[in-house]
């Protein structure tokens, strides 16, 4: 049965889709402005092309908030290992995962015009939720 949240975010999404069309330079440009050393890290981690790896962890980003009400428990699955592995492996400190997600949301959800206290409620969850697993796994 599908929960009829994520019928509030896909339905937001569309909104935003038609209001921004691609939306990897405007959360790219905010999330950059926050935390401009993530520039280099990108640059590091993809010499060839990192505006492929930028639209990559977008996409990644999307699909997550897409799935959050429908399976948290693959959300939790891939980020107890995706929050650790970036801060050992890759020097991608947790505030940076999370401050994309954030600008992620902070550029999508204004586009998606929430217009009812539920619709709201299913942006803030999805923010809460995602976020929440990033700072569950900040120092495993």
């Amino acid at each position: 049965m599908t929960d009829p949240r994520s019928e509030q975010i896909e339905t937001g999404l569309g909104r935003a889709a038609e209001a921004l069309g691609d939306v990897t330079q405007p959360v790219m440009d905010l999330f950059y402005a926050r935390y401009p050393d993530a520039r280099a890290s990108f640059a590091h981690h993809s010499p060839h092309n990192p505006a492929s790896l930028e639209a990559e962890m977008v996409g990644n980003t999307l699909y997550y908030v897409m799935r959050w009400f429908e399976n948290p428990i693959e959300a939790r699955i891939y980020f107890d290992t995706s929050v650790p592995q970036h801060r050992v492996a890759l020097g991608v400190p947790p505030d940076w995962y999370r401050g994309f997600i954030e600008a992620f949301l902070d550029v999508v959800e204004p586009a998606a015009a929430p217009a009812t206290e539920s619709e709201k409620a299913a942006w803030a969850a999805v923010r809460d939720g995602l976020v929440g697993l990033v700072e569950r796994n900040r120092h495993i």
